[in-house]
C-alpha cells in the first residue's frame, strides 16, 4: 500500500509539474485506481518514447538519403534546387507533400500506386461503414420515435390511473364516512332499543301487545279464515234444502260443529294473545 502511494504521488507530481496536486481522499479504492492509471500512463509514455526514437532514426535516414540524392543530382547532372524554375519547384514540393501524406519511402511510381490503392480501399471501406452507420441511425431514430410514442401513451395511462385512483380514493373516503355514520346510527338505535326494552320490562308490559305478537296473531287469523272459507263453501249447497230430510240435517250439524270449533279456536287464540 505504501509503495503504491509513493508511486501515485510521484506520477501525480510528474503530471501536474509546477502546479499543486489536487487533494483527494486516500483510501484503498482511490489508490488502486490512481496506481492503475500511473502504470498505464508510464507504459504509454514508454511506447511514445520508443516511437519518437524510431521517427528520429527514420528522419536521420531520410536526411542522409536526401543528401545523397542531392549530391548525385548535383554531381551527375548538375541539377540543384536553386537551378529549378518556380513551377518545377512547386511540382517537386507537391510531390514531396503527397509522398509524406501517403507515408511512402520515396516518390517512385511503384511506391505511389500501392499507397493510392490502399487509400482508395480505405475510402471505400469508410463509405461502406458510413452507409451502415446511416442505416443503423435511421433504425435507431425509428425505434426512438416508437419509444417516445410509447412513453407518451404510458404517461397518459399513468395520468388517467392517477386521476382514477384519486377519484376512487375520494369515493372510498366518502363511503368510509357514510359507513361510520351508519355504524354510529345503528349503535344509537341499538342503545335506544335496549333502553326501550328495559323500560318495558320494568313496567311488566304484556308481550302479547307487541308489534311482533300482533303481526303473528294477524297471520294466524288470516290462516284460520282461509280454513273457514272452504267449509262455508261446502255448507252453502245445503242451505237451500228442506229441513225435513234427516241427511241434510246431519250434514248441516256437522258443518256447524266444524265452524263452531274453528270460531272457538280463533277466539281462544285472540283471548290468549
Amino acid at each position: 500500500m505504501c509503495e503504491k502511494i509513493k508511486k501515485v504521488n510521484s506520477w501525480l507530481g510528474t503530471v501536474f509539474g509546477d502546479q499543486p496536486v489536487p487533494q483527494f481522499e486516500v483510501n484503498t479504492r482511490t489508490v488502486d485506481i490512481l496506481y492503475q492509471l500511473a502504470q498505464s500512463s508510464e507504459a504509454r509514455c514508454s511506447d511514445t518514447a520508443l516511437l519518437i526514437e524510431d521517427y528520429k532514426q527514420k528522419a536521420s535516414e531520410y536526411q542522409a538519403d536526401a543528401a545523397h540524392l542531392q549530391d548525385v543530382l548535383v554531381q551527375g547532372v548538375g541539377l540543384s534546387g536553386a537551378s529549378l524554375s518556380k513551377p518545377a519547384a512547386d511540382y517537386v514540393s507537391a510531390l514531396v507533400d503527397n509522398a509524406m501524406l501517403l507515408r511512402v519511402r520515396d516518390t517512385s511510381l511503384s511506391s505511389f500506386l500501392p499507397a493510392v490503392n490502399n487509400l482508395t480501399s480505405e475510402l471505400l471501406e469508410a463509405e461502406k461503414s458510413n452507409r451502415r452507420l446511416e442505416r443503423e441511425l435511421r433504425a435507431l431514430r425509428k425505434r426512438l420515435g416508437a419509444t417516445l410514442v410509447l412513453r407518451g401513451n404510458l404517461q397518459l395511462d399513468i395520468d388517467k390511473t392517477a386521476k382514477s385512483q384519486a377519484a376512487e380514493g375520494a369515493k372510498a373516503e366518502e363511503r368510509l364516512l357514510n359507513m361510520d355514520f351508519v355504524t354510529a346510527k345503528a349503535r344509537e338505535l341499538t342503545n335506544r332499543l335496549e333502553r326501550s326494552e328495559a323500560q318495558l320490562a320494568s313496567r311488566n308490559m304484556d308481550k302479547s301487545i307487541t308489534h311482533q305478537a300482533i303481526v303473528q296473531l294477524s297471520e294466524e287469523v288470516s290462516a284460520l279464515k282461509n280454513e273457514i272459507i272452504p267449509l262455508k263453501t261446502k255448507l252453502d249447497p245445503y242451505m237451500d234444502l228442506s229441513p225435513s230430510p234427516s241427511l241434510a240435517q246431519v250434514k248441516i250439524e256437522e258443518a256447524k260443529r266444524e265452524l263452531a270449533a274453528l270460531d272457538s279456536k280463533l277466539e281462544m287464540k285472540v283471548d290468549f294473545k
